[in-house]
């Protein structure tokens, strides 16, 4: 406009020139005339050159006013559709401007709530902290977040986080304050619920602690009499005959023959919570399968034998060495060879075993008897848990015979699956390693 300008005024000026020489026309000479002609169609030129930057600047004020106004619109709708409330207020806290979400967090509608203090939707206990950060908040640019509790007009209360940060002015005093407050009544309940579980579950461990504590000074306390009561029925079971008369034998063979259950059972006990606190160790060596498969299963034969059962073996090792520990291994192999005979009425109990890929070996032992239920088969390795308790219960036992077989194959870097259907026998297979590595058996 200032270009404008001055160009109007200079050809005002070149105007009264020509009218002055009109008047004197007589007097000048044409020369002059010419002059101020040709001053005259420049100082036009000039101006419709200002004009057309007029113009241009003009076109992009419009564009940038357009956008201008768009951005506001967008920061607008952002503002007002946010899922968190914000709100506008006054340095000591009076609503100026809020969106729709601070309306509904505070229960209030939208025209009613500007003008009122925040203070107002704040409990009574967390007003003086409100209030003292308020005051805080003039000598900071912004306040972290902090959990204060939002009291809804006729509603129920709840927690809510809550950020502010300061608006200025050019001399650097607060004008504003912005508030951001986010209900966090399900992030307060999930964080109780998972120190609930975190609490539980310090109750277990230290439960299990115990128990495991418990087992083991139990075990030892009661295999000491076992042992003597053993020992001492053995002594008189070589006196008989002729110093015990034939029912007497007959019972000392009784506590003999129970005294060993007892005892087994106990040991149960013992590993498995020598297992649960982890302090059972492999003692590894190199040994034979084939022969230790063969001298186990020899040494069940006279139980399958006494229930008519049929007892195979299939060996299929080129390579019958491996480095592993032959009493634990004996031990899972003893228990599942007894419990397939125990649980097969007919039929025949099969013990295989071949290689796998990968210097991996697979034994198997495989019987006809009753089956397990498909829902009992993901809990048959469980601790104190049997499959079927009214038929197990006439055959005894802890539970924790199929839990011991598991808890040593894995410690052994191996592990134990069942394939079984209901009164169609069982198949347990185990998969170790050639080789248990030293240090990896936990």
């Amino acid at each position: 406009m200032d270009i404008f300008g001055q160009k109007l005024g200079l050809v005002k000026n070149i105007s009264t020139k020509l009218e002055n020489q009109q008047a004197v026309q007589s007097a000048q000479k044409p020369e002059k005339t010419l002059e101020v002609i040709e001053e005259l169609q420049c100082a036009l030129e000039e101006l419709f050159v200002a004009e057309e930057e007029i113009k241009a600047q003009n076109e992009e004020l419009a564009i940038a006013h357009d956008q201008i106004a768009a951005e506001r619109q967008r920061y607008q709708e952002l503002f007002e559709f946010a899922p968190d409330g914000y709100l506008v207020t006054d340095p000591s806290g009076i609503v100026r401007e809020h969106n729709q979400a601070a309306a509904s967090l505070l229960n209030m509608p939208k025209s009613a709530l500007v003008g009122k203090p925040l203070a107002n939707y704040i409990a009574l206990k967390d007003r003086h902290a409100l209030r003292y950060q308020l005051n805080r908040v003039q000598e900071l640019e912004r306040l972290p977040e902090w959990e204060i509790n939002i009291c809804p007009r006729q509603s129920q209360p709840f927690a809510a986080a809550i950020t502010i940060a300061t608006v200025r002015d050019r001399q650097g005093k607060v004008t504003d304050l912005r508030c951001m407050i986010r209900d966090i009544t399900a992030r307060k309940q999930a964080e109780e619920k998972l120190q609930k579980i975190q609490v539980q579950n310090l109750q277990l461990q230290e439960s299990a602690k115990l128990k495991s504590h418990f087992l083991a000074i139990m075990s030892h306390e009661l295999r000491s009499p076992m042992n003597a009561i053993i020992g001492f029925s053995q002594i008189l079971l070589r006196q008989a005959p002729p110093n015990l008369a034939s029912n007497q034998a007959n019972m000392v063979e009784r506590i003999f023959s129970n005294g060993k259950h007892l005892l087994k059972l106990i040991d149960e006990i013992l590993d498995f919570a020598r297992i649960e606190a982890g302090r059972m160790e492999l003692k590894l060596a190199e040994f034979n399968l084939v022969q230790l498969v063969k001298e186990t299963v020899e040494e069940s034969r006279s139980l399958a034998e006494q229930k008519n059962l049929v007892l195979e073996v299939e060996l299929n090792l080129t390579n019958p060495n491996i480095v592993n520990d032959s009493d634990r291994l004996r031990q899972v192999l003893i228990n599942l060879i007894s419990n397939a005979i125990k649980f097969t009425g007919e039929g025949k109990v099969a013990v295989t075993v071949e290689e796998l890929w990968s210097d991996r070996l697979a034994i198997a032992v495989k019987d006809t008897g009753i089956g397990i239920a498909e829902a009992d088969i993901e809990h048959i390795f469980d601790e104190f848990r049997q499959a079927n308790q009214t038929i197990t219960r006439q055959h005894g036992g802890t539970g924790l015979g199929l839990a011991i077989c598991d808890r040593l194959v894995r410690l052994m870097q191996g592990k134990i699956d069942v394939e079984s259907k209901l009164g169609e026998g069982s198949t347990f297979t185990i998969e170790i390693p050639r080789r248990v590595e030293v240090g990896n058996n936990n």
